[in-house]
């Protein structure tokens, strides 16, 4: 069951859907994708940077394209802070707001929100050698630039376990969702590579809102959990996590929402589902 779900999710990321309903475009990049880190292993000399709760964007010198190959509309003043070159990155607009960045990247027309958007690059895919050498330029086009809402992502050499720990730790302590690692000296690959790992001490998963619970004492006349279904039917409830706005307006029947959990059971349900939000739909 659970080898099922896990290569039903496989191949969601494979496709690149972004946007639920859309189809994967000719034009979708050629990405390169985290795997999972192991912490057994040894982290010492790989490249530390945050795991950023944003949308993935490709820029190919002339277009924003999203994972799945839509051309994103950005304003004139983010186009002309791009570089010539292509870049891979990810639009932000801070911790806990993946729905603002969600939103405000979906706008057929550029709206104000992108004022609050980064461009967060941390790699250049057309450059050659290794990453460091690709960074190097990324970093020399930026320093003739005004200062703009493009930037390179922060890169910390690891010197060891406890300093992995220690980044994650400050990351969590300020609502951000994990570290990404880069082995020193890597290639960029397309498809999912060993050279690019991610790193969180909880797994997150979507499921399919199907109905809703009750309420009771003080959320009495509220929502008290949602019921929600994963791609191979299992059905169990989500409350935890659940904000009082959102029990008073809970995410709609059909939504798509994505929940933080510590693994599964032997029944196939995870482990202490949290809510975290509500995936493809602003609110």
């Amino acid at each position: 069951m659970r080898l099922s779900l896990h290569f039903s999710f496989l191949m969601l990321c494979l496709i690149g859907l972004f946007f639920p309903g859309s189809p994967v475009s000719a034009d979708a990049p050629k990405l390169m994708l985290a795997t999972v880190w192991n912490p057994g292993d040894d982290p010492t000399g790989w490249w530390l940077s945050e795991k950023y709760d944003g949308v993935r964007g490709y820029w190919d010198g002339t277009r924003m394209l999203s994972r799945g190959g839509e051309a994103l509309a950005l304003p004139v003043t983010f186009r002309t802070s791009l570089p010539p070159f292509p870049v891979d990155g990810e639009l932000w607009a801070g911790r806990g707001r993946f729905a603002v960045t969600l939103a405000t990247v979906r706008d057929r027309k550029p709206g104000p929100g992108w004022k609050e958007v980064r461009y967060l690059i941390f790699d250049a895919p057309g450059q050659a050698g290794p990453f460091e050498e690709r960074i190097k330029v990324i970093e020399q086009w930026l320093a003739q630039q005004p200062p703009s809402s493009v930037r390179i992502a922060t890169q910390t050499r690891c010197t060891g376990r406890p300093h992995l720990e220690q980044v994650l730790d400050t990351i969590e302590a300020q609502d951000g969702e994990g570290v990404m690692l880069r082995a020193a000296a890597s290639p960029y690959q397309s498809g999912r590579s060993e050279h690019l790992r991610k790193y969180k001490r909880f797994d997150d998963t979507e499921a399919k809102v199907v109905g809703y619970n009750p309420g009771k004492g003080k959320y009495t006349g509220m929502v008290g959990s949602l019921k929600v279904e994963l791609p191979d039917g299992t059905r169990f409830a989500v409350g935890s996590g659940l904000s009082d706005a959102e029990r008073r307006d809970p995410p709609s029947i059909g939504s798509t929402i994505t929940f933080k959990h510590h693994g599964w059971t032997r029944h196939g349900k995870p482990r202490f589902p949290v809510f975290w939000r509500i995936r493809g739909v602003a609110r």
